[in-house]
């Protein structure tokens, strides 16, 4: 009977244990399930997330027309401002105004004859009307960029690393002359420009056995101030294709990566 008992006990044990190691684990089979659900989620929100930021693929000729248009935004408004600014010609060697080439004589004489500080007043007179003017820059490149089409912009894109810059020379160079022209005028006056080319021109033309001087100054000076324009946005161009940094949003970073591509 005693033996009964304890077979009766010790089974008993068993099932209990059994029972017990079964519910644990299925309660650890419950929190697997959820913690496993939690990672698929998480790599699921992680894959669409990658996916709808990336910046690849072939962009539209809409994205690329108004990529071309955002870029040349930057780049001739930072232009026209750089160039506008106190020594934006002055102290830019690239673009900086220098005595006209007939009239290169007419400075080594004067400075030969010791009127050097003649010189260089006709010479920073004629860039500080220079950045008078290219204030008057920013508007026409505006409405250039505007009357746009897709395909101006195409071939922009993907054609040599200077088309905008021919772009504009062919679109803007005449409405620049109308604009740049009465400035200039108005600036050569306010700067003392003319009154030192004339005092200038005046020494020189004194001197015997020499061929009297007659350059039209506005238009020597407005011709350099658009030439100067078109160097200044040339640099911005090369700017937004070969520095990755100026590609300043995700338009510009996906048409201009798909432009180095197909290149």
């Amino acid at each position: 009977m005693k033996r009964t008992k304890l077979v009766y006990l010790a089974l008993s044990a068993c099932f209990l244990m059994t029972t017990s190691t079964t519910q644990a684990q299925s309660k650890l089979g419950d929190v697997l399930k959820k913690v496993t659900g939690v990672t698929k989620s998480s790599t699921t929100t992680t894959t669409t997330t990658t996916s709808s930021s990336s910046t690849t693929g072939t962009p539209s000729t809409l994205d690329m027309a108004s990529a071309i248009k955002q870029a040349l935004e930057i780049g001739t408004s930072r232009g026209a401002d750089l160039l506008s600014a106190k020594d934006g010609f002055m102290g830019n060697l690239a673009v900086k105004i220098l005595f006209p080439p007939e009239a290169q004589k007419v400075e080594k004489t004067l400075r030969s004859l010791g009127m050097g500080k003649l010189a260089d007043n006709v010479i920073l007179s004629l860039n500080r009307a220079a950045e008078d003017a290219a204030k008057e820059a920013k508007p026409i490149f505006v409405s250039a960029i505007k009357q746009m089409t897709i395909t101006d912009a195409t071939n922009i894109l993907l054609g040599n690393k200077d088309a905008a810059t021919d772009y504009f020379k062919r679109v803007t160079t005449s409405q620049l002359m109308e604009k740049f022209k009465p400035v200039i005028n108005t600036s050569l006056a306010k700067v003392g420009a003319t009154k030192y080319w004339g005092d200038a021109t005046g020494q020189y033309n004194r001197l015997p056995m020499v061929k009297p001087l007659n350059t039209d100054l506005s238009d020597y000076v407005a011709q350099k101030a658009i030439d100067g324009m078109f160097i200044q946005v040339a640099q911005e161009e090369l700017k937004i294709r070969d520095n990755l940094g100026s590609r300043s949003t995700s338009l510009l970073q996906k048409v201009f990566g798909y432009a180095d591509k197909n290149k």
